[in-house]
C-alpha cells in the first residue's frame, strides 16, 4: 500500500508570544487529502509543542514516501476498532456445526483450598471447533500438507494495510468490485453488512460471498489476506463447491470469515491484525481481529 508524507513551510505562532518557523518540512500522513488542519495536529503532536495559538501553511504538498515513523503520526498510533464476535456459550457461528462449551475445570471455591492469603483463582475450559466466533483459516484447512496455524508467520496475519471493500447489497462479489483498487500485499475486507444478522436465523440464509472470478483477481493482484462479514467466502447456498477457499489457500492467502464492524473503518489507511494462536497440524482458530485507523 502506498504510503504519503506531507512536505511544507509553516510558521507556528504561540499564544504567550513568539514564532517558529520550519522550511520544506515533512511529516507523515495517513493519505493523499489530508486537511490543513489535520496537518497542524500532527505538526504540533511530533514537536511536541505546548501554547500553540496558531499554525499556518505555506506550499503544502503530498507525496508518495513512505512513513519515517513520525511522533504522533499514522504510523505510531492511532483507533483501535474491534472486528470480532464475542464467543458465548451455545452460540451458533455457523449452522450446523456444534456451539462452544464452556465449563469450569478449577472453580473460585475449590482453588480456596489449595491457596493462602485469601487468593482464588478460575481455570476455565472450553471445548469448539476451529470455526467459532470471527476466525482465520490456514491453508491447512484446505489442503492436506498446506501450512498450518503454527506455520503461518505473523506478517501474514499482522500490520496488513487494509483496503475495505464496500459490496452492500451485492450476493455475488465479482472482480469488478476491486476495479480502481490498489490490493498487493493488503487485507481486503469485503464489507457486505451482513454482520447485522449475526446470531439470528436469517445468518444462515444465502449470504453474500467472493466469486471464483473474484478470487481470480485478487490471487493475480497479490492481496495478502482476504476477509469477509459474512457466513462463508464462499456461497453456502450452492452446494459443496468452495471455489474461494480453495483458490485463496492455494495461493497462500489466509481466510477471515465472520468480521463485524467494517462500517467503522475507512476504505484505505487502517491497519489489520488477525492473529491465531499457533496450533500445530490445525486449520482454523478464532482471533481477536481489529484494526488500528489513524488519528
Amino acid at each position: 500500500m502506498t504510503q504519503y508524507r506531507a512536505v511544507f513551510d509553516a510558521t507556528v505562532t504561540f499564544s504567550n508570544g513568539g514564532d517558529l518557523r520550519v522550511r520544506d518540512f515533512r511529516l507523515d500522513v495517513p493519505g493523499p487529502s489530508v486537511t490543513e488542519e489535520a496537518l497542524a495536529g500532527l505538526l504540533v503532536r511530533h514537536l511536541a509543542l505546548l501554547m500553540v495559538g496558531e499554525v499556518r501553511f505555506d506550499s503544502v504538498r503530498v507525496v508518495p514516501e513512505p512513513h519515517k515513523g513520525s511522533r504522533g503520526g499514522p504510523s505510531e498510533k492511532g483507533r483501535l476498532v474491534d472486528l470480532s464476535h464475542v464467543i458465548t456459550a451455545g452460540m451458533t457461528t455457523y449452522p450446523g456445526l456444534p456451539a462452544p462449551e464452556i465449563t469450569p475445570h478449577l472453580t473460585r471455591e475449590q482453588s480456596r483450598e489449595r491457596y493462602a492469603g485469601g487468593a482464588e483463582f478460575t481455570i476455565d475450559r472450553i471445548s469448539m471447533v476451529g470455526n467459532t466466533g470471527t476466525y482465520v483459516d490456514s491453508p491447512f484447512h484446505r489442503y492436506e500438507g498446506g501450512v498450518d496455524l503454527a506455520g503461518l508467520p505473523l506478517a501474514a496475519v499482522a500490520d496488513l494495510p487494509a483496503v475495505v471493500v464496500r459490496a452492500a447489497g451485492e450476493r455475488g462479489i465479482g472482480p469488478d468490485a476491486f476495479d480502481g483498487l490498489e490490493v498487493a500485499g493488503a487485507a481486503v475486507l469485503l464489507h457486505t453488512g451482513w454482520d447485522r444478522h449475526w446470531s439470528t436465523a436469517a445468518y444462515g440464509d444465502p449470504a453474500p460471498y467472493l466469486t471464483a472470478a473474484g478470487v481470480e483477481r485478487l490471487v493475480a493482484a497479490g492481496a495478502a489476506l482476504v476477509g469477509i462479514d459474512s457466513v462463508n467466502i464462499d456461497d453456502a447456498a450452492g452446494g459443496g463447491e468452495r471455489p474461494a477457499h480453495s483458490g485463496l489457500l492455494a495461493a497462500g492467502i489466509p481466510v477471515l470469515e465472520h468480521l463485524t464492524g467494517l462500517d467503522q473503518l475507512p476504505d484505505t489507511g487502517a491497519r489489520l491484525h488477525a492473529v491465531p494462536a499457533p496450533v500445530r497440524d490445525f486449520g482454523t482458530f478464532p482471533v481477536r481481529a481489529y484494526a488500528i485507523v489513524p488519528v
